[in-house]
């Protein structure tokens, strides 16, 4: 009987409560990913060893344990584009939106920090929190330019953000190469006054490249969830994304909540941006290629269920397997593991409505077999 209960327990859990689900497709990526390490002939204990060095900063050298708070640093470090690039999908998901378009708006934020922080004026306290608002304003720019044009002319946000991503890339490019000073790689360093790097957290984290950026995404977090559950403009744009026309007959206006929930989606990009260009380098970058974290916060807004709390953990957990790679290489697994890993855990919750069918199917068709037993006992 007991055993009964508990596979009723688990099966409602995962009918009801999508951070359960979460949890098990993260389980079974893992699972999947140790078996394919298996396979190739190679150690999965490696891979957790890496997880576990970042993760805490202990690890074993020469048959001792040793602790280096520089691994937890670089590991939040990490973490602060794919949280806010996370938010950046799920508040527009929570509105009823998909804004692929987060790549964009973050390499929007990323050039607009470095042309501020090579050509204003640098006002020491001041200089990097104009460039770190700038980032911000832009993404958001970018954004509600997407939200206007779908609210206002039915335009497609995914068609329209796919191609604002493309033009962001180039757009970043031009104007990075017009900075004087600048080979088709990077521009010159940056002035002192412009950096979020903080020299304590240096000092506490032992040389990583943790900075403000990671405080920026922690408010980030407790903005997103504030604005969602908390406010009448939050409701509205909750509203807006369960159904428009209610939305429209309640009296919510629904335009005006479109273009607001991407031009705020916009300005969490835009600010994971401005965060990785001030506090991850000491110059500006002349990108090539997009860095996918725009991309990758779709993944991550997923997994979190588009909520504040569960995009801040799969942030930190995206984070976690980016900074365990190089420790993963040393250990002979290859980092493509990785990226294999997070696909897996993304094709699993893709899965999540066809498994709640599944067990629904598997509920029914076991209270029908109930029922014809009890009426042949009758």
């Amino acid at each position: 009987m007991s055993n009964k209960k508990e596979k009723r327990t688990i099966t409602q859990l995962l009918l009801t409560s999508d951070g359960a689900v979460s949890v098990v497709v993260v389980l079974l990526g893992f699972l999947f990913g140790t078996l394919i390490i298996a396979l190739v002939g190679r150690n999965p204990l490696n891979m957790y060893r890496a997880l576990v060095q970042s993760l805490t900063g202990i690890y074993s050298r020469k048959g001792a344990l040793t602790w280096n708070i520089r691994y937890v640093g670089e590991w939040l470090a990490y973490s602060v584009p794919y949280i806010l690039c996370g938010l950046c999908m799920a508040f527009a998901a929570r509105a009823g939106l998909f804004n692929i378009g987060g790549e964009g708006q973050y390499v929007i934020g990323m050039t607009v920090a470095q042309l501020v922080a090579l050509t204003c004026v640098q006002i020491p306290g001041l200089h990097w929190i104009f460039a770190i608002l700038c980032a911000l304003l832009a993404g958001a720019v970018w954004g509600g330019v997407v939200g206007f044009l779908k609210a206002k002319y039915e335009v497609s946000e995914v068609v329209a953000t796919i191609m604002l991503n493309y033009v962001a890339l180039y757009l970043s490019r031009i104007i990075t190469m017009a900075i004087p000073g600048t080979n088709t790689y990077k521009t010159v360093d940056y002035p002192a006054t412009a950096s979020i790097k903080w020299s304590v957290l240096e000092k506490l984290t032992n040389g990583s490249n943790l900075s403000l950026g990671f405080f920026f995404a922690i408010v980030a977090v407790l903005v997103y969830w504030f604005i969602m559950e908390k406010t009448n403009l939050g409701f509205g744009l909750r509203a807006t994304g369960y159904n428009k026309d209610a939305a429209r007959y309640a009296g919510i206006p629904v335009v005006t909540s479109i273009v607001l929930s991407m031009a705020i989606s916009g300005a969490f990009a835009g600010l994971a941006g401005g965060s990785v260009a001030l506090g991850s380098f000491k110059y500006g970058r002349v990108i090539s290629s997009q860095d996918n974290y725009g991309f990758m916060g779709i993944a991550v807004a997923l997994v979190g269920n588009n909520t504040a709390g569960g995009t801040l953990l799969a942030g930190l957990l995206f984070g976690l397997l980016h900074a365990s790679q190089p420790l993963m290489q040393s250990r002979q697994i290859p980092k493509e593991i990785t990226f294999i890993i997070q696909g897996l855990i993304v094709v699993f919750i893709a899965l999540r409505d066809g498994l709640r069918i599944y067990l629904k199917w598997r509920i029914k068709n076991n209270e029908a077999k109930k029922a014809a037993k009890q009426e042949a006992a009758e």
